[in-house]
């Protein structure tokens, strides 16, 4: 990977506050610590701040970082063209960002959208930053003129399970495993049907830990009541490696998109730990339930209005498993439906992948879905923008 001079990481840092910045560094730092899941979980969700620092530090950089640099440089532009009060707004959105669980997204979802707008061939207003309209962007190109609403929606919202959840109970029941594969050398599976979930902020989290605790010290090897299954049987499944990395994706090829897994080693044993929540994910209906909270509220009904959602805490697989089954298309076509979307043309959508990694108009760039119910649906000069993909 080439290095990279990192001066619009280090202008944005800036207008962000040294010392903040380095303070935000330590609360993640002590967020990670003492767990290389949660760490490795935090990286990927802060990847935006992880690239900023490497930028500044002038390390290598990747796809990611240079994604980060381009959209850096923007946000600094975009600050300088404000007003004061736009300026507040912009700090604001910036200081929101590196607060608790928050991150810098929002930022740079926005800024990928206006750019993607400019790309078609619209002029862009930041409308929100520059005036406080509840949109985002205004676009226009020849006479026609439509809001744009960039919002985050996270997938976690459309699972039972939640993965922050299952990495807190992997931690904890590690060492637990650790022992008792010294104890039972061999290769093992831990099957979990959650049947009432698993979320970040369940009080039943050590109950589950207990619960498999007294699993392994048993004779027995099924446990079973309405909240949950847990079943301990050999592992059958071969693999050129008894590790990870080794197993990972046969186990990913065995169990599906929507399972957690979690591979632990010790003592020359394996045990593989997979769950799965009582019923299957929904991840498209919780992009629906929000594209219907917020269509009303973001956009005056006085233009053809644009929804632009950001699909987050997905990875590659089920972002293809939701585009290939055309979950996210049914989801978006009935909200289009709706009442709540009387005022929207179009929506679209991106995970981080697009954000970052793909072809910024390639074929898999987005996905967007016209209404074709709304008065505007045939405009010309708005049809870059609202043509489904």
């Amino acid at each position: 990977m080439a290095t990279h001079d990192g001066g619009n990481a280090a202008a944005l840092i800036g207008l962000i506050g040294a010392a903040r910045w380095q303070e935000r560094l330590g609360e993640l730092r002590q967020m990670a610590a003492g767990s290389g899941r949660v760490s490795r979980a935090l990286s990927h969700r802060h990847a935006i701040e992880v690239a900023l620092e490497r930028l500044r530090r002038g390390q290598a950089a990747g796809a990611i970082e240079r994604a980060v640099e381009a959209r850096a440089g923007e946000a600094v532009s975009l600050m300088a063209a404000l007003k004061r009060d736009g300026r507040k707004r912009m700090t604001a959105l910036l200081a929101a960002g590196l607060h608790g669980d928050g991150t810098l997204m929002a930022v740079f979802h926005l800024l990928e959208v206006a750019a993607r707008h400019r790309r078609r061939g619209f002029t862009v207003t930041f409308s929100g930053l520059a005036d406080g309209a509840p949109h985002d962007l205004t676009i226009q190109r020849g006479a026609s003129t439509a809001e744009v609403a960039c919002d985050i929606v996270s997938a976690e919202e459309g699972r039972d399970v939640h993965r922050a959840a299952w990495l807190r109970l992997m931690d904890a029941v590690d060492p637990d495993l650790q022992t008792w594969l010294a104890q039972h050398p061999g290769r093992y599976l831990l099957k979990l049907t959650l049947n009432q979930g698993l979320k970040r902020e369940d009080a039943s989290l050590p109950a589950m830990h207990d619960r498999i605790r007294t699993l392994l010290s048993s004779r027995q090897r099924t446990d079973q009541d309405a909240a949950a299954i847990l079943r301990l049987d050999p592992l059958m499944l071969a693999a050129a490696q008894a590790d990870e990395a080794g197993l990972m994706p046969s186990l990913r090829r065995e169990f599906g998109h929507e399972a957690h897994l979690a591979v632990m080693t010790g003592s020359g044993g394996v045990c593989v730990l997979a769950a799965r929540a009582g019923r299957e994910d929904d991840v498209a209906r919780a992009i629906h339930r929000r594209m219907a909270a917020i269509a009303p509220a973001r956009l005056s009904g006085t233009r053809p209005g644009i929804l632009a959602m950001l699909v987050e805490d997905t990875d590659a697989l089920e972002w293809r498993h939701l585009r290939d089954q055309l979950e996210i298309e049914g989801a978006a076509r009935q909200f289009l439906t709706e009442p709540e979307a009387r005022h929207v043309v179009a929506v679209s959508c991106l995970s981080r992948r697009e954000l970052f990694e793909a072809e910024p108009d390639g074929p898999e760039s987005e996905l967007r879905f016209r209404n074709p119910g709304h008065p505007a649906a045939k405009s010309t000069e708005l049809a870059a923008a609202i043509v489904s993909s």
